[in-house]
């Protein structure tokens, strides 16, 4: 049966929930000792998102938890000034950090995670009024760190994906997998797909898929470095995932490949029963991984509060997140000028 097409039923806010983390970043060579100095960015997935999507002058909301003290009061400023109105939930006596070689992915011992305790961790059902925090609010943006963090966290997640769904606002996930996390007894799989059941558009890629929701992929795919064979893999899947879903309307794939120094980036979109897949983009050297996901998503959410066609929306994101991976910090600075020039090039 052919799935509705994601579309927008208002333009109201779009909020996004999440942890504020800072990203300390050594460089591999180890100057940072002899500077001393270690550079660090604000950092997170959905604030990435959320900083995205202000920048392309769309209200947004951002729903946290920090410590009541001088320096996340600082923060708070900071981001605001961005254009992101933020909801803060004071509380606790940390920030959640996480260090990560320059450079590098989210991947292996470049990435170090001290996140234990921290204000956002310690959240619970109960404590987020989200009747108050939904109000003119149209679109709910969350990614799977957020439920890889704690069980409560988890729980949090579920109660703020009832309320929003009974409010009948768009929802939509990014399946981040990160396998340092998930460490509080429960799988990822688990636990993940209570939540996407309440989700209108599914974001990550097919290896996530299968960690995260337990749909299997071709175990010799990653081997054939071919095009035809990993779009074909995706639109499997996200075949799967709106057969198992019903709520489901949107499933969007990003495939990046890193090889002998050369990057290439290309994401396909299956929507209303048709699939697409974007131009390709490659480059000899890049600054920065992270966050690139993070902005492809905001330019999903972007082209459909736009209503743009779907190819339209899928080429925006796609153009935006490989626009990232040239910034330094974990968000982008392009402007939608800067991405439709990308576009037209």
């Amino acid at each position: 049966m052919m799935n509705d097409p994601l579309k927008m039923n208002s333009k109201g806010k779009v909020l996004t929930f999440g942890e504020l983390l800072l990203r300390i970043s050594p460089d591999e060579e180890g100057q940072w000792l002899k500077d001393n100095q270690l550079p660090f960015f604000i950092a997170g997935a959905e604030l990435n998102a959320a900083t995205a999507l202000a920048l392309w002058d769309v209200p947004t909301r951002y729903v946290t938890a920090l410590p009541d003290n001088g320096m996340a009061r600082q923060i708070v400023r900071f981001v605001e000034q961005q254009g992101i109105k933020m909801s803060v939930n004071y509380r606790g006596s940390r920030i959640g950090l996480y260090f990560l070689t320059k450079g590098k992915d989210l991947k292996n011992d470049a990435l170090i995670y001290d996140r234990a305790h921290s204000a956002f961790s310690e959240l619970k059902p109960g404590m987020i009024d989200w009747e108050k925090e939904f109000e003119g609010v149209s679109w709910f943006d969350f990614s799977a760190i957020c439920p890889a963090i704690s069980h409560n966290i988890a729980d949090v997640c579920e109660e703020a994906l009832r309320i929003a769904s009974q409010k009948n606002i768009t929802i939509s996930v990014d399946l981040n997998y990160r396998s340092k996390l998930w460490k509080y007894g429960k799988g990822a799989a688990e636990i993940m797909p209570r939540l996407v059941q309440y989700c209108d558009l599914v974001m990550g890629n097919v290896w996530a898929v299968e960690a995260l929701l337990g749909i299997r992929v071709a175990p010799d795919i990653h081997e054939s470095g071919q095009r035809s064979i990993y779009l074909k893999e995706a639109l499997k899947t996200s075949e799967e995932i709106i057969k198992q879903y019903p709520r489901c309307k949107a499933v969007a794939n990003t495939f990046r490949f890193d090889s002998e120094g050369e990057v290439d980036y290309y994401a396909a979109l299956y929507t209303g029963g048709e699939f697409y897949s974007s131009k390709e983009y490659s480059a000899s050297h890049i600054i920065n991984k992270v966050g690139s996901g993070d902005c492809f998503m905001a330019g999903l959410i972007y082209g459909f509060y736009q209503h743009w066609d779907p190819e339209q929306t899928l080429e925006y994101a796609t153009a935006a997140a490989f626009e990232k991976l040239f910034i330094e910090s974990d968000v982008t600075n392009r402007t939608v000028n800067d991405i439709m020039k990308k576009l037209g090039g």
